[in-house]
């Protein structure tokens, strides 16, 4: 009988503890004295859902990584050939500078803010270079062709493959402003990825013009077959290194979700896959965290998915559809937690005094606010709620307090405002912001308003969650990336957020908030799905909001409520619940007990 040490060279090591696991210990097999048990440590392998690109296409050039992505050029059947540049964080994707010359199946290499386009159809020879925002012209590739593969960076790029009028295994290396040759495949095809640098790259994949498997690598100035995919395919994409490639979609006899990973010997087939099987996407990122986006099914999709491969199991922070609003609305205010929730005020796009209660999964209707208002501030829980400020105009300074089942008037605020901000509970509360006074703090103590210090900031409909003496604002034009945390007396400097954002919705506290949705500043995105989370020093970007809208509103404690607000469909009736993410413990997995 074949034993492991025949087949890996090694013994199955004899421990009486597992090891330390982490990445050096994935893929090792050990026996557990004290336990009894033969234990291995194998890699967690997922594609995940990532924000869809602003103009569905196919056919298109990608550069980056997972969280600073670029795709460009590519084609729309109804239009023809883009020019259209968009850069991908990780979440969304933003617009960027156009490609001086539009085009489809072409290919790219580098970074967000140093990217390399060349090739395609019908610029065959057009060598385009990006700095972060525009692009320029750079040199002519010496043999004009489209469906090339692509490796490198801006100043060694390396253009390999393709078609003229027939199958060219050429291959051309880049300087930063000229194209030299090198040398050629061994198989002359069309449709092929790529992945790597100039000096140490893969080629994989294409048609000759049967669909092969065929892989190559490069080593600077001569290419050398090694072992095939597993999957013979053309139009599909790559990302990675020469010795830790990723291979996913393309074509067979149709379109494929097939994903394979290379070791640097050998290829093998992951257990994810894509959940759109597509061919003629871009592709971008690492081996362990790659981005696919765009391609063709039937028809150009903007399609984003992101794969990560990690012996890490992780469970990622999600929003999932709630109990829909009685009333849809935007520019309300809401109070409470997750499951203790408050919805209140707002436009239908009438302004409204409806008022709601939600239990968990559906919302009630309540007794209404004495009037009313829209772009007001919120605080309190679901018994215990406070309603601040607003409008129409003139700018209310009334505050109204909810008992849980009646509003009744509190003490006036000091300033009347709308677009203002509040958090904390109904007796002890801070507002801050809004249109007419946008740096003030006022503070309440259940009867009256006080004035507190100023944000160093001048903000609307700014993002706020936290207590009275230890509050966070956050976003709100005109300083839509920036926050600022309040200890009951002054402001001071907060973490910047990824993305600058207005009109989003907000809850939490000072060291765990949230900031979803709102839209950006340029218009180019007016209703998000974004997410960001706040540890008490800085921000990161987490789960998408299932349905993008900007004017919604959350809980004001803890976090986990979004409800309402507006987007290109019109006013909104949707809740959505975050559940937040959260490490794994590593564990070895158990082959065999004895």
């Amino acid at each position: 009988m074949t034993e492991y040490s025949g087949i890996r060279g090694t013994r199955v090591k004899y421990l009486s503890s597992d090891p330390t696991l982490n990445t050096s210990t994935e893929g090792q097999v050990w026996y557990n004295s004290t336990t009894g048990t033969l234990k291995s440590l194998v890699e967690i392998k997922a594609w995940s859902s990532g924000g869809s690109m602003n103009t569905a296409r196919f056919a298109l050039g990608g550069a980056g990584t997972q969280t600073a992505g670029l795709g460009f050029g590519g084609y729309i059947i109804s239009t023809g050939d883009k020019n259209s540049t968009e850069e991908y964080n990780g979440f969304n994707w933003a617009t960027g500078g156009n490609l001086g010359t539009a085009r489809r199946s072409l290919s790219g290499c580098g970074t967000q803010t140093a990217g390399l386009a060349f090739g395609g159809f019908s610029a065959l020879t057009a060598t385009e270079e990006y700095g972060g925002t525009s692009w320029t012209g750079g040199g002519a590739l010496s043999t004009g062709r489209r469906n090339l593969g692509g490796a490198g960076t801006q100043t060694a790029g390396l253009a390999f493959g393709g078609q003229t009028t027939t199958f060219v295994a050429n291959t051309e290396e880049y300087d930063g402003s000229s194209w030299t040759a090198g040398g050629a495949l061994n198989t002359a095809r069309s449709g092929i990825a790529g992945a790597g640098t100039q000096t140490e790259a893969l080629g994989f994949g294409g048609y000759t013009p049967t669909n092969t498997a065929a892989t190559e690598e490069y080593n600077g100035s001569s290419w050398t077959a090694v072992n095939s995919m597993n999957t013979a395919r053309k139009y599909l994409a790559g990302a990675g290194t020469q010795a830790d490639a990723l291979a996913f979609g393309g074509i067979t006899t149709a379109n494929t979700n097939a994903t394979e990973e290379y070791d640097g010997t050998n290829w093998a087939s992951s257990s994810a896959t894509l959940a759109t099987s597509r061919r003629r996407l871009g592709g971008a990122g690492t081996r362990a965290a790659g981005v696919g986006f765009g391609g063709e099914t039937t028809t150009q999709v903007a399609v984003t998915e992101e794969y990560n491969s990690n012996i890490n199991a992780f469970t990622p922070a999600t929003w999932s559809a709630g109990g829909n609003l009685g009333t849809a609305r935007y520019g309300g205010a809401g109070a409470g937690i997750q499951t203790a929730g408050l919805a209140f005020g707002g436009e239908t796009p009438s302004t409204t005094a409806n008022t709601e209660e939600y239990n968990g999964s559906s919302w009630s209707e309540q007794n209404n606010l004495p009037y009313a208002k829209q772009k007001l501030g919120g605080a309190g829980t679901q018994t215990a709620g406070l309603s601040i400020g607003g409008t129409p105009t003139p700018a209310s300074v009334n505050t109204e307090e909810y008992d849980g089942t009646n509003w009744t008037n509190g003490g006036s605020l000091g300033t009347g405002r709308y677009d203002i901000s509040g958090t904390g509970l109904q007796t002890a509360t801070v507002a801050f912001g809004g249109l007419q006074d946008p740096d003030a703090t006022e503070e309440y103590n259940g009867s009256a308003w006080t004035g507190g210090g100023n944000m160093a900031n001048n903000r609307r409909n700014a993002g706020s969650a936290g207590t009275q003496t230890a509050a966070l604002a956050w976003a709100g034009p005109p300083a839509l990336n920036l926050s600022e945390e309040y200890n009951g007396t002054s402001w001071t400097t907060g973490g910047n957020l990824n993305n600058g954002v207005q009109n989003a919705g907000s809850q939490g506290t000072q060291t765990a908030a949230l900031s979803f949705g709102g839209g950006d500043p340029g218009g180019s995105q007016p209703f998000k799905a974004q997410t960001e989370a706040y540890n008490g020093t800085a921000w990161s970007i987490t789960g998408a909001l299932g349905t993008a809208r900007y004017l919604l509103s959350g809980g004001t404690l803890g976090v986990g409520l979004a409800i309402g607000g507006a987007n290109g469909g019109g006013v909104s009736n949707a809740t959505e619940e975050f559940t937040d993410g959260s490490p794994a413990v590593i564990t070895a997995s158990t082959l065999t007990t004895s």
